[in-house]
């Protein structure tokens, strides 16, 4: 396989399940599999741009593996592949997009892709996604009552407005209608998911 394809790490501490998620991504990545967190730490360098991570394994969570990405600096796009409901905990978690087992192979492959997509965006546009991504995971999850009552959501819904915000004022700054329309066809769907209206929620 070719050393151009882009790599992924997969780290699921059920085999069977490691295996297929991998199998699954082979036709257009390279994949590096871990079957423990402590594993996805010693096969993970610069050259892996996404990594699939459960969050209940038994040697080390997901959570903490994820925390320990993040303390090493690497530059690397994170999806939670677990189980586990997602909770307010979330918020302040350094991942950036959540798939509650099961999943499809249509949706993880669109995943990765669409976290691979993002690695061409500036800091503040990477983390308008992942912080939308947290905001429709807990509104996909909890009830408007829940979500009011909740100080992590509020300032969250307060960052992702902020940032809005500063993304509409730089296409403002664009003069060519047809620089414009380009970036909003690289952003693709990932722009739509971020900046759909909110039913109520807020």
């Amino acid at each position: 396989m070719s050393d151009d394809l882009p790599l992924v790490l997969v780290v699921e501490d059920e085999p069977d399940l490691a295996d297929l998620y991998a199998t699954w991504l082979r036709s257009e990545y390279r994949v590096r599999v871990a079957y423990g967190g402590r594993e996805a730490l010693e096969k993970l360098d610069d050259e892996v741009e996404v990594v699939l991570l459960d969050r209940r394994m038994p040697d080390l969570s997901g959570d903490e593996a994820l925390k320990e990405i993040r303390e090493r600096g690497f530059d690397c796009r994170v999806a939670m592949v677990t189980a586990v409901e997602p909770d307010f905990d979330i918020v302040e978690m350094g991942f950036d997009d959540y798939l509650v087992k099961p999943v499809s192979r249509e949706s993880l492959t669109e995943t990765v892709e669409g976290l691979r997509l993002r690695e061409s965006y500036d800091e503040g546009m990477q983390e308008l996604f992942s912080l939308a991504s947290k905001k429709a995971i807990l509104e996909a999850e909890k009830d408007a009552v829940a979500l009011e009552n909740n100080e992590e959501y509020q300032q969250l819904s307060a960052r992702v407005e902020e940032l809005r915000e500063q993304l509409d004022r730089t296409v403002g700054e664009f003069d060519d209608e047809e620089d414009v329309a380009a970036m909003y066809r690289d952003i693709g769907d990932d722009f739509e998911a971020a900046f759909e209206m909110d039913d109520g929620a807020d």
